[in-house]
């Protein structure tokens, strides 16, 4: 039985999706104008991990992620940047796109932009109006009356005057109420503009997700997503303009990721403390990073730092180390480990705990590979697909990744007066340990046994396993200190 933490009703609710077998899930996207950070990597792994868990277990997931790409902040960037608007975003949409490629995020099955929707918009702020919850004020902009709405806060589960007393009144006043929400602007020079019954002009932000989702999912869908700092104002905002156009419910489920910090603060480009998705993957492996944002619950608050990402990196090789030289096998039907693991992730999709049955099954496959080799290959197969299918990790080969964390470690032991045709720092490295072994394997031919040792112990400083077969030594890896 599925149980996910509804932000609705503040508890972890037993799952019963309003089609059977099928879900319709809906995640807020990036409004691109400028390069993704870590920050939104956070969100986007942890809602891939469900996604790929719910079609996993059997359900059809009709998956969409939208793109801002229109609003104040990309407006007034293209402006800066003395360029068109949409240059700005298909730029920064197709910069998104890699990143998220290279974190291995499976594609939504629609990515539906804002200023493709305008027309659905302007029909929704009709019905609105109509329904007598919003109004043309003054100067010409058209507003969401928060006070027609009863059920107003039932998201963040705030009262009306709890907000009015943080409320910020506008400048120019035009609002009934300090709470009411622009639904529609009314043109500026300078910004672009579509026409509408209320004049040329543009949407409000909150209005954009309501109309993308309920034209690609409907009036009613089972879920969705976004960060926690999105549930007030705008997913609160969200549900007041939707129920208020079609007066029914607009999503069951409602779920929300927990910030990633740096030290003690949120990290975001408001308050200029990020790091960007590029910047962290330039820096760290990309499995690495994504291994690193799936290990935390995804309603947890997350803290990046190198040491961090450095305890991720030696989580994911004991991984593949367990792989490692392993014989192809089957995987087994109903094993007690993969149902330890659908308890975890039936479990409000709990990652850290599924991810610790991933450990347990790769102690077991250390521990018995010697004596029940068909044993231990048919746990690699099941340890595999649960880290491949679910999580999106352990999809190299493992000799390869077993020897990348080698290559920025050894290099800064390689002496200037080494030689080789060759500027990539990996082809220098692989000559380098060749180099050493080389000259073990003379000195093993010469029977210099202490020379032949001093040799491995000088490569396993530098975090170098050499792997010795009767016909001579034939691989190397990462030496990891429980390698067998």
């Amino acid at each position: 039985m599925l149980q996910i933490h509804n932000t609705l009703t503040r508890q972890k609710d037993e799952f019963k999706p309003i089609q059977s077998g099928k879900i319709n899930f809906y995640v807020c996207g990036v409004t691109v104008y400028d390069h993704c950070h870590i920050g939104h990597a956070r969100t986007y792994t942890a809602v891939d991990v469900i996604v790929r868990y719910l079609r996993w277990r059997g359900y059809e997931v009709n998956y969409v992620r939208n793109i801002t790409d229109i609003d104040d902040k990309i407006i007034k960037r293209a402006n800066e940047n003395k360029e068109d608007y949409s240059e700005l975003t298909k730029r920064f949409t197709d910069e998104m796109h890699k990143d998220f490629d290279e974190l291995g995020f499976v594609r939504p099955d629609h990515e539906p932009r804002a200023t493709e929707y305008i027309q659905e918009m302007i029909a929704l702020i009709n019905e609105m109006i109509a329904n007598k919850h919003a109004y043309v004020a003054d100067n010409g902009d058209v507003y969401f009356d928060v006070r027609s709405f009863k059920s107003y806060g039932c998201l963040s589960h705030h009262n009306l005057d709890e907000l009015e007393s943080g409320a910020r009144v506008e400048v120019a006043e035009v609002k009934r109420d300090p709470l009411d929400f622009v639904l529609w602007k009314i043109a500026k020079p300078g910004e672009p503009t579509w026409q509408s019954p209320w004049g040329e002009g543009r949407p409000g932000w909150h209005l954009e997700c309501s109309a993308m989702s309920m034209k690609l999912l409907g009036k009613h869908f089972d879920i969705h997503a976004g960060g926690r700092d999105l549930i007030f104002p705008h997913h609160e905002n969200e549900i007041a303009q939707s129920e208020a156009a079609t007066r029914e419910q607009f999503v069951n489920y409602w779920m929300h990721t927990g910030f990633l910090q740096i030290g003690k603060e949120k990290m975001s480009k408001s308050l200029g403390n990020f790091v960007t998705i590029r910047e962290a993957i330039t820096e760290h492996e990309p499995e690495v990073v994504r291994y690193f944002l799936l290990a935390s619950h995804y309603r947890s608050p997350l803290v990046y730092t190198d040491e961090v990402i450095g305890q991720s990196m030696g989580g994911l090789m004991r991984l593949y180390n367990a792989l490692y030289k392993l014989p192809e096998g089957k995987k087994p039907e109903n094993s007690e480990y993969e149902k330890r693991f659908i308890e975890a992730m039936n479990d409000d999709f709990n990652s850290p705990v599924a991810l610790s049955v991933l450990f347990d099954l790769a102690h077991e496959i250390q521990r018995i590979r010697k004596s029940k080799i068909n044993e231990a290959a048919d746990l690699g197969a099941l340890l595999k697909a649960l880290g491949s299918d679910v999580f999106g990790i352990l999809n190299a080969d493992p000799e390869v990744f077993l020897k990348k964390p080698v290559y920025k470690i050894v290099v800064n032991h390689i002496p200037d007066e080494f030689k080789v045709d060759s500027q990539r720092e990996e082809d220098k490295v692989d000559a380098f340990i060749q180099h050493h072994i080389n000259n073990r394997i003379t000195a093993k031919k010469n029977k210099d046994w202490a020379a032949a040792d001093k040799i491995r112990a000088d490569l396993k400083l530098m975090s170098v396993a050499l792997e010795d077969h009767p016909d001579g030594t034939t691989s190397w890896r990462y030496a990891l200190d429980d390698s067998k």
